[in-house]
């Protein structure tokens, strides 16, 4: 394996550790005002906020903006897809618990992550399902059924 690769690996297991530690900050704030959807909409505005700087550090060509208009409608729903998962979290992991919750949220996304690869869609590059794979999933849903169990 290359160095590179196994950087881009450790960097998302790295991302993948935050979210549930994100989720836990987020609830916290739900709870704080007592409407979970709010702490989604902040955690929004402080992440755009966030985002916008670093765009300003790396002295982003902002002109390029108008390139997007040659992409699809349906991609910019993306926003509104991370909305939905990121209030769906925020609503749900207190009554599920963190572990069966984020098993939930990886089984999702394996099984669509396969059918994505398998066919190329979105521009990913393709990897058919083998039985390999399908393993894997089941794999991923036993340990859903095992957390979910105990």
């Amino acid at each position: 394996m290359q160095k590179s690769n196994l950087i881009l690996m450790m960097l998302v297991f790295l991302a993948g550790a935050i979210l549930p530690i994100q989720a836990g900050f987020n609830i916290q704030i739900g709870k704080a005002v007592q409407q979970p959807v709010f702490a989604a909409f902040a955690s929004f505005l402080i992440g755009t906020t966030a985002l916008f700087l670093y765009l300003l550090a790396v002295r982003f060509n902002f002109s390029s903006i108008s390139a997007t208009q040659t992409v699809s409608p349906l991609f910019w729903t993306a926003g509104i897809l991370g909305a939905f998962y990121v209030a769906s979290v925020i609503i749900i992991a207190p009554r599920l618990g963190t572990a069966l919750t984020f098993s939930l949220i990886v089984g999702g996304q394996m099984i669509i992550s396969l059918i994505l690869d398998h066919f190329g869609l979105l521009g990913f590059s393709i990897k058919e399902i083998n039985w390999q794979r399908i393993l894997g999933v089941i794999f991923l849903v036993l340990g859903v059924l095992l957390i979910r169990k105990y």
